[in-house]
């Protein structure tokens, strides 16, 4: 009984675990996001490709 209550007092620990876990890869996504679509990290990637074509 005392075990059987116990895990139903954790029932809900994974959907709030999956809940900051989504939050937390759609934040990752937006930084990733704002970091590839800069100026800086496009030129780069302009100029990594370029190069592989022409080698």
């Amino acid at each position: 009984m005392a075990r059987r209550l116990r895990l139903l007092g954790e029932a809900g620990m994974t959907t709030a675990e999956y809940a900051v876990g989504t939050v937390a890869a759609v934040a990752f996504a937006g930084v990733l996001l704002k970091v590839v679509t800069s100026s800086t990290v496009q030129a780069a990637l302009t100029a990594i490709i370029a190069r592989a074509l022409k080698g």
